[in-house]
């Protein structure tokens, strides 16, 4: 496994170096400490099993980076371990195409969990993102939405609107045109969704809801 991190503290490289062993014990490791030094790397013959990368790091160009690394290395899932927590940041790397966001503050069993997921072909999005997204749209939720019955979960509308599509067999793609949302953000409701239902896959909630109010 070829495990390329891109982080400007040496330190941190070195600790996820050392923590990365856990899940290939003979992975080579390449370590950037500049987005232009992830780019260079991702640029040249080598090709990637995993891309982790900071936010803000030197040279670092916004969001519009991720897409690039993520085009130059297609197929190739890009994790963004940062020590912002923000939902608009998780949103903004979603949508620019990386396959998780890992907060900085995470515990190691949570940061090997997050990855074994992503490479099992998940989206990893910390749960602060999305109490934090059912949070921002409940007051709004409270007044148009519909009310859960006994042992329903309690969903906002939005999140109800994602399940209706997820009924209707709809992919993110589809559903993101049809509710104008990003594709990054469906992800983080379909997440919330199933979390909600306390079900693994989307089969699984399409079950879970056949008795709730559309």
């Amino acid at each position: 496994m070829n495990i390329l991190i891109g982080d400007d503290h040496l330190l941190f490289r070195e600790g996820l170096c050392r923590l990365l062993t856990q899940l290939d014990a003979d992975a080579n490791f390449f370590e950037a400490g500049t987005f232009d030094e992830v780019m260079e790397l991702c640029q040249g013959d080598q090709d990637f099993d995993l891309i982790l990368m900071d936010l803000q790091m030197p040279s670092w160009p916004g969001f519009p980076g991720i897409q690039q690394i993520c085009e130059i290395q297609a197929g190739t899932p890009v994790v963004i371990v940062s020590a912002s927590e923000s939902q608009s940041d998780v949103r903004a790397a979603l949508d620019a195409g990386a396959s998780g966001y890992i907060p900085k503050s995470s515990s190691v069993k949570i940061m090997l969990s997050a990855l074994n997921l992503v490479f099992s072909g998940g989206i990893y999005v910390p749960p602060a993102a999305i109490q934090g997204e059912g949070q921002s749209s409940g007051s709004a939720a409270q007044g148009g939405g519909h009310a859960s019955g006994p042992g329903m979960p309690a969903l906002t509308q939005r999140q109800r609107d994602v399940l209706r599509c997820l009924r209707e067999g709809k992919s993110n793609k589809q559903i993101a045109y049809e509710l104008g949302l990003s594709e990054g953000t469906v992800k983080i409701h379909v997440t919330a969704v199933m979390r909600s239902l306390g079900v693994r896959n989307r089969t699984q909630a399409v079950i879970a809801s056949a008795d709730m109010q559309p």
